[in-house]
């Protein structure tokens, strides 16, 4: 069995242990020795991140070749539109390449969501957006609503697969003991995607696929 644990990550927390320039780490709510997190959560986001002691449980976790979709709630700056809900599913262009697919809803402000004050402009509203994600880029969630127009002001990630945080407070932390994922399935999987025949095959798929997608992009930023 391998030891994995969910821990809901304040705002302003690093998502490592080891100190860093005076800020708060993992170190000061984390007290289980030997667990390493399977990914990270941005300094500045709050919300679910997971740590194992388990190495290929850590690999099957973080890697985006597993595709294990990540929940985030966003409250964004303005009244988001139907056609930026659109583009985010869609994928839109960013400095590191089109972004893949996404779900994304407008929703109510979660009632469950504990408080925190954010830095708002008076008399603009706010939205709520719950989007899904299966790529794992630096500051993506961000990034994506930057481009629509609609700046990021809070980003909660509140679930990654089926595990949520929506019963954890900020700093709290649950441990579960779950099926110890087999190494050789792991490497096996890894190395079958690296594979020049499967590597070749999708750039095949890509291609055209990318070419059909600026023009779109194009049409929605003119609006």
């Amino acid at each position: 069995m391998a030891q994995l644990i969910l821990f809901n990550k304040p705002f302003k927390v690093m998502s490592q242990f080891s100190p860093i320039d005076g800020k708060q780490t993992l170190a000061e709510f984390i007290k289980i020795k030997k667990v390493y997190p399977a990914g990270r959560l941005d300094y500045d986001s709050e919300g679910l991140l997971l740590l194992t002691d388990n190495g290929a449980l850590n690999q099957q976790i973080a890697n985006p070749k597993f595709k294990s979709a990540k929940t985030y709630l966003a409250q964004v700056e303005g009244e988001i539109t139907d056609q930026a809900i659109q583009s985010l599913q869609d994928g839109v262009e960013l400095k590191d390449g089109f972004t893949l697919p996404a779900k994304c809803t407008i929703i109510e402000p979660p009632t469950w969501l504990w408080h925190r004050e954010i830095r708002e402009r008076k008399n603009i509203p706010t939205s709520w957006i719950e989007l899904k994600i299966k790529e794992g880029r630096n500051r993506q969630v961000r990034r994506m609503c930057a481009n629509v127009g609609f700046p990021c002001l809070r980003l909660v990630r509140s679930a990654i697969g089926d595990w949520q945080v929506q019963d954890l407070a900020p700093g709290e932390l649950k441990v579960l003991m779950v099926d110890d994922p087999a190494p050789a399935i792991i490497k096996s999987a890894i190395k079958n995607m690296n594979h020049p025949r499967n590597t070749k095959h999708s750039a095949t798929k890509k291609g055209p696929f990318q070419k059909k997608r600026p023009s779109k992009f194009k049409t929605s930023k003119k609006d």
